[in-house]
């Protein structure tokens, strides 16, 4: 039986992976979790700098879901090389880097440190509010995808994955926006943005009032998004949004997408992403699927 996938000419063993932010760099979960059986680790977002991230609370649970206004606070890129990238290379698992940045300067900075890293390929999180154009996300104008794809695909040596936001009207031009501008694949989708009240305090259940949400409940607009973009693009596409188990994971490969990723179901179940690659399987025996392939885009 064969469970391998290649994503921009990098193959991993599985199609299984850790979803930005939700995995740290691995060092926590790996007293629960064999890192050997994952197709891929992506880390949390590395910035040139330490971002401190934003003031507390931050978290808080919604139905069938959550909220996150983390700020994407991480110790910086020196911090990253030194520590983490000595850690994962432990592992028999592909390195995935998580790259975040408030101008396309900040972004590149992180791109070129990287080149000569030890790392497989880099997510480049274009959810960011770009500060120079009053703070829109990168993400959310096809013209600036196609843009920062183009400067950071000049700069980077390992294959570059473009991470898509869902706050769009149409999540297609976005992504032929960036395969325009070179991205060897795509990753999809990230949080979709939501408000929590606490009613009984009459405030904000976040400090930064609005948060990413994500969990199961955002699965059916994530499942549509990658199979729409699975279908508008050639490059490979990276599944995400509420994977809980392994029939999730195998509606995103019936959608199009050749790997996906598992976020939220880290943090009520630290032993996710090793049961969805074991379900996986499972389900390819029961199905009499030889070849993992034949799953990816099934459905038209």
């Amino acid at each position: 039986m064969n469970t391998k996938v290649t994503l921009a000419g990098v193959e991993l063993k599985n199609p299984v992976m850790t979803a930005s932010g939700t995995f740290g760099s691995g060092v926590e979960y790996s007293e629960f979790v064999d890192l050997n059986r994952l197709g891929a680790v992506v880390t949390k977002g590395v910035a040139n700098v330490p971002w401190p991230g934003n003031p507390t609370p931050r978290v808080a649970e919604v139905y069938g879901g959550m909220l996150n206004a983390i700020g994407l606070q991480n110790p910086g890129i020196d911090v990253f090389v030194k520590r983490d990238i000595p850690f994962l290379k432990q592992f028999d698992t592909k390195i995935i880097v998580n790259v975040c940045g408030r101008t396309t300067e900040d972004y590149l900075e992180v791109v070129e440190r990287l080149g000569d890293e030890p790392v497989d390929l880099l997510e480049i999180n274009i959810s960011c509010p770009n500060v120079k154009e009053g703070g829109i996300a990168f993400g959310q104008d096809p013209k600036a995808v196609e843009a920062i794809t183009r400067e950071v695909r000049r700069h980077a040596k390992q294959p570059v994955i473009m991470k898509l936001s869902p706050n769009v009207t149409d999540i297609t031009v976005m992504a032929k926006a960036a395969e325009a501008g070179g991205a060897d694949a795509l990753s999809l989708i990230n949080t979709l943005t939501g408000m929590k009240i606490d009613i009984n305090r009459r405030t904000f259940a976040l400090a930064n009032r609005t948060g990413g949400f994500s969990g199961p409940a955002v699965k059916p607009v994530a499942v549509r998004m990658v199979y729409q973009t699975a279908n508008a693009v050639r490059i490979p596409v990276i599944g995400m949004g509420g994977i809980t188990t392994a029939e999730d994971a195998v509606e995103f490969l019936m959608a199009g997408a050749t790997a996906v990723s598992v976020g939220t179901a880290n943090f009520f179940n630290p032993y996710a992403t090793v049961e969805i690659a074991d379900g996986i399987e499972r389900f390819m025996a029961e199905h009499g699927v030889e070849d993992i392939r034949e799953l990816i885009g099934c459905v038209k």
